[in-house]
């Protein structure tokens, strides 16, 4: 899994960086839904990045609804019809 290097000058924060290389993974298919996405301590090594900017891309894609999180056994591809969701109104 090669990951880009994470670019302090970008308008993108680094921990949008770090998202957007998972979802384009997730939308290319090489992460199926229900498979396990990289770890917090996985980012970190890959990406060369603290441990609370993979915690922030995390939660980005977990708030957008890409990836769900099970406590103690890690985060998931989210399955079809579990992906982003509308917003109120």
């Amino acid at each position: 899994m090669d990951a880009p290097e994470i670019d302090y000058r970008a308008e993108l924060p680094p921990h949008r960086q770090i998202a957007v290389w998972v979802l384009a993974r997730i939308e290319s298919g090489d992460l199926q839904p229900g498979q396990p996405v990289p770890s917090e301590k996985e980012l970190v090594d890959m990406f060369g990045v603290a441990r609370t900017t993979a915690r922030r891309a995390i939660a980005w894609l977990r708030d957008q609804g890409a990836i769900r999180t099970v406590a103690g056994r890690g985060s998931y591809v989210a399955g079809r019809g579990q992906g982003r969701t509308a917003g109120p109104g």
